[in-house]
C-alpha cells in the first residue's frame, strides 16, 4: 500500500475514535511501522479530530527522531514494535468505560471473560497492565511481559492498545474493547455477571485458538 494511503488510514481512524468518544482532544496516538526502522506516529499536542497528514511525525526504531514532533507515548509504541515482529500498527486510546473498569477493580488481572462469548471469540484474554506514569519508559516495560501473546491490553488508570498488522485491526480492537467493556459494566449493575459453564468456555478459547490472534 502506497505510504500516503496509510498515513490517511491513520488520520481517518483518529477521526473515528475521536467521534466515537473514545479519546478526548490530543489524547492517543497511532502509530504504523513500515520497515524495520521507520515508523510514523501521530504528534504531540495536536486534537485528532482536527489531524492532518502533512501533521503527522516520523522516529527510527532506535527512538531517533526523523521528522515532527512524535508523541510523547512514542517509548511505549517502539516497546511494542521491538517485541512484536508481526506488529505493523499501534493504536493507543483512553475508552472511558475501560479505563473505569481498571480504576473500581483494582484486583483484576484480566478483564471479566466467562460471561460474554464476544470477548473470547474477538480477542481473547484481556489482561489489565499495572499503572505505569504516561509517557515514560516505565510503561513499555509493565506492557512488555504481556508481549506478544496479547494484542489488546488495558493500560491501568491510563487507557487501551491495541496492535496488529494494519490500521483497521488496530484500530478494530479499541472499539471492540469498549464495547464489551460496556455490556460487562450493565451486567454489572443489573444483579452481576453470570458465567458461562466451563464446557462452553472450554469450547470458546478452541474456537478462539483456532481462528488466530487477529482482533475482530
Amino acid at each position: 500500500m502506497d505510504e500516503r494511503d496509510v498515513l490517511k488510514q491513520i488520520v481517518e481512524a483518529c477521526r473515528r475514535l475521536h467521534a466515537r468518544n473514545l479519546l478526548a482532544a490530543a489524547d492517543g496516538n497511532i502509530s504504523y511501522r513500515f520497515s524495520d526502522e521507520r515508523i510514523a506516529i501521530t504528534p504531540t499536542g495536536i486534537n485528532k479530530a482536527k489531524l492532518r497528514v502533512e501533521d503527522m511525525a516520523f522516529k527510527q526504531l532506535d527512538g531517533t527522531i526523523l521528522k515532527g514532533r512524535p508523541s510523547g507515548e512514542r517509548l511505549m509504541h517502539l516497546a511494542v514494535y521491538r517485541a512484536c515482529p508481526e506488529a505493523r500498527c499501534v493504536v493507543h486510546a483512553h475508552p472511558p468505560t475501560a479505563i473505569a473498569w481498571s480504576l473500581a477493580r483494582p484486583d483484576l488481572d484480566f478483564l471479566p471473560d466467562e460471561a460474554l462469548p464476544e470477548v473470547i471469540l474477538a480477542a481473547g484474554r484481556i489482561p489489565i497492565v499495572p499503572y505505569a506514569r504516561p509517557g515514560t519508559a516505565a510503561m513499555g516495560d509493565q506492557l512488555r511481559p504481556f508481549l506478544p501473546a496479547h494484542r489488546l491490553c488495558i493500560l491501568a488508570r491510563h487507557g487501551a492498545l491495541c496492535w496488529g498488522e494494519t490500521v483497521e485491526d488496530a484500530y478494530n480492537g479499541i472499539e471492540r474493547l469498549e464495547h464489551v467493556c460496556q455490556i460487562l459494566k450493565s451486567a454489572t449493575e443489573l444483579g452481576g455477571l453470570a458465567p458461562l459453564p466451563e464446557v462452553e468456555l472450554a469450547a470458546l478459547r478452541e474456537l478462539r485458538a483456532a481462528q488466530g490472534p487477529r482482533i475482530l
